[in-house]
């Protein structure tokens, strides 16, 4: 299972669709299906079962929302630091050596899970089927990439690339570092700018889910997608090499 390179082409657009669909959810306004956001849905199940009043896990379901887009923000910028924010954001793939260095001696795709961690956070904003929808459809979107990116990898690299994914795990990270780091130097400066919509979406979250409004929330990660939108304008294009996203 693995993406066209139409697909790899318009990734990021395809990612947008999805969300924005994910938001609308149209099946929900003809069918009735929701009356409540996710994160008022999953903070009724504790307070139902006694464990916790409706406040206190309000305030749990929004810790896990923060930590969530936390972690990807993390995650995607140190993948970017290494892999270089160009070949992230390149339409093209890119495999001209094999680096194995800062997140990729743990995973092969520390992009691709960070975007799906991003994604858990933003469900949390949308009706419960609008959330399925989303996790699913993204889910195997990013499954797809992969598929394309390995195989393309593999067959670029060959046995090099072979023998990393033998013994680095695809998608769930090690609790440690599977081989020797390789020697490249990370590029955080360019990478947290790479990847300002992340660290806007988990900053949204932390400074205004305490307002519990979720539209509010909203808007915020509308002002992180312009600033990110910009930032693609002004970074340079170029990256040196590619092991997984």
């Amino acid at each position: 299972m693995k993406a066209t390179a139409l697909e790899f082409r318009f990734r990021f657009l395809i990612h947008a669709v999805l969300y924005g669909l994910g938001f609308v959810v149209p099946w929900n306004k003809w069918l009735h299906l929701d009356t409540v956001r996710t994160w008022q849905w999953l903070a009724s199940w504790p307070s139902r079962a006694g464990w916790l009043g409706f406040s206190a896990s309000t305030v749990a379901v929004l810790v896990v929302g923060v930590l969530f887009a936390l972690v990807a923000a993390l995650l995607r910028t140190w993948g970017a630091a290494y892999l270089g924010s160009g070949v992230v954001q390149d339409a093209a793939m890119h495999g001209d050596r094999l680096v194995a260095a800062g997140p990729y001696r743990y995973m092969r795709n520390p992009l691709y899970l960070g975007t799906f961690l991003h994604t858990f956070a933003l469900a949390l904003l949308t009706m419960p089927s609008g959330a399925l929808f989303m996790l699913v459809t993204i889910g195997v979107l990013e499954l797809r990439l992969i598929g394309a990116e390995e195989a393309f990898l593999t067959e670029k690299l060959g046995e090099p690339y072979r023998a990393y994914c033998a013994v680095v795990p695809r998608i769930i990270p090690s609790l440690r570092p599977r081989l020797a780091s390789s020697a490249v130097k990370p590029v955080w400066g360019v990478a947290v700018l790479g990847e300002i919509y992340m660290w806007g979406v988990a900053f949204s979250f932390a400074a205004l889910g305490w307002m519990y409004n979720s539209i509010l929330i909203l808007q915020g990660v509308m002002v992180s997608l312009g600033l990110s939108l910009v930032m693609r304008a002004l970074l340079p294009r170029q990256g040196a090499v590619q092991v997984g996203r």
